[in-house]
């Protein structure tokens, strides 16, 4: 079901469409194909593939158990899932959404996945290991393991020989070198903390790191450099970057996107803070619509804490899980 919303004429964004999907169980990435307007949403064991024109559900991939995130390869026609639950990667046909093979990573609850065209390799992010586990796409083995040390959030590749990784509990970025398969530098993000989604302009050379302590830093993919920092929300997940719009995402638990517009003279500023929804913290744009998406569902009130569990979660409302779309007002 597709729902309307209206929001003020004054914003640069509206949050266009609400697509409620069935199932009240846990989510985390989600990934826009913009070559099919396909979009390819985790949820707990399952990946939900959807029509972003129709917000409909058009396939299913199955057995993806505590799924994580989505990588597309489609020079391959294949596109792999991390299910941390089971250690393992599904690799999946990305016409006919059949899985192809289920591959065993080298660590423990792989989390983010890239695929890299760079090697034709695809890497994931180990939560609880730190490490890395790359496969060769052309084959789905496992070829290799690239220890890190510390805990590997989001990744991303410049498909030019440099894959980059958040690393969570360092503050710090890893530049990996895909096809020697090695660690070639560690640059801090200063300021921020705790780093979480990643986004790349690849065109410009810049990296958006999104951080725990409510900033965005911005550095220089090339040599590391912190260019600027800027103020985001709280509960921060995920980011994304659109090359049209020279706009960069951050996705905050907090219920609001905050939006970074890049300047032709290398100058950054928040444009906007646009209200979406609490628990909508991580995000992918399609590059062709410039549309932008995100997955969050409403809450159940938070259960007292107890010695066991000083921090409880609220559930999930039964029916209420959704994926945002936000659209640039024309």
């Amino acid at each position: 079901m597709v729902l309307s919303i209206n929001v003020s004429a004054q914003s640069r964004y509206t949050v266009a469409n609400k697509f409620s999907i069935e199932g009240d169980a846990g989510w985390d990435y989600l990934t826009s194909d913009d070559s099919t307007g396909r979009l390819f949403v985790s949820h707990s064991t399952i990946v939900q593939v959807l029509d972003e024109n129709t917000g409909k559900i058009v396939g299913t991939i199955s057995d993806t158990k505590g799924v994580h995130g989505i990588a597309l390869a489609q020079d391959l026609n294949k596109g792999f899932i991390s299910n941390g639950k089971d250690s393992s990667v599904t690799v999946f046909d990305l016409k006919t959404l059949a899985t192809i093979e289920k591959v065993s990573v080298t660590g423990r609850n792989p989390d983010a996945i890239l695929y890299d065209p760079f090697t034709q390799r695809v890497f994931t992010f180990n939560a609880k290991s730190n490490n890395a586990t790359v496969i060769d796409a052309k084959t789905d083995k496992v070829i290799g393991t690239i220890p890190l040390d510390g805990n590997p959030e989001f990744a991303v590749s410049d498909g030019k020989g440099h894959v980059y990784a958040n690393i969570e509990s360092k503050s710090k970025v890893d530049v990996i070198d895909p096809k020697s398969m090695t660690v070639l530098s560690q640059w801090s993000l200063d300021k921020g903390e705790e780093p979480s989604g990643l986004a790349l302009d690849n065109d410009h050379g810049y990296l958006f790191s999104v951080c725990d302590n409510k900033l965005m830093v911005i550095l220089n993919a090339r040599d590391g450099r912190v260019v600027t920092t800027l103020p985001i929300g709280e509960r921060v997940d995920g980011a994304a970057f659109d090359p049209t719009l020279q706009r960069a995402y951050s996705s905050n638990g907090d219920g609001t996107l905050t939006v970074v517009q890049e300047e032709a003279n290398g100058k950054f500023s928040v444009l906007e803070n646009v209200v979406t929804q609490r628990g909508a913290r991580t995000v992918t744009v399609n590059r062709k619509t410039h549309h932008v998406y995100l997955p969050t569902a409403e809450y159940n009130p938070a259960p007292e804490p107890t010695s066991d569990n000083p921090k409880p979660r609220p559930s999930v409302k039964a029916g209420t899980f959704v994926v945002l779309e936000v659209a640039p007002n024309k």
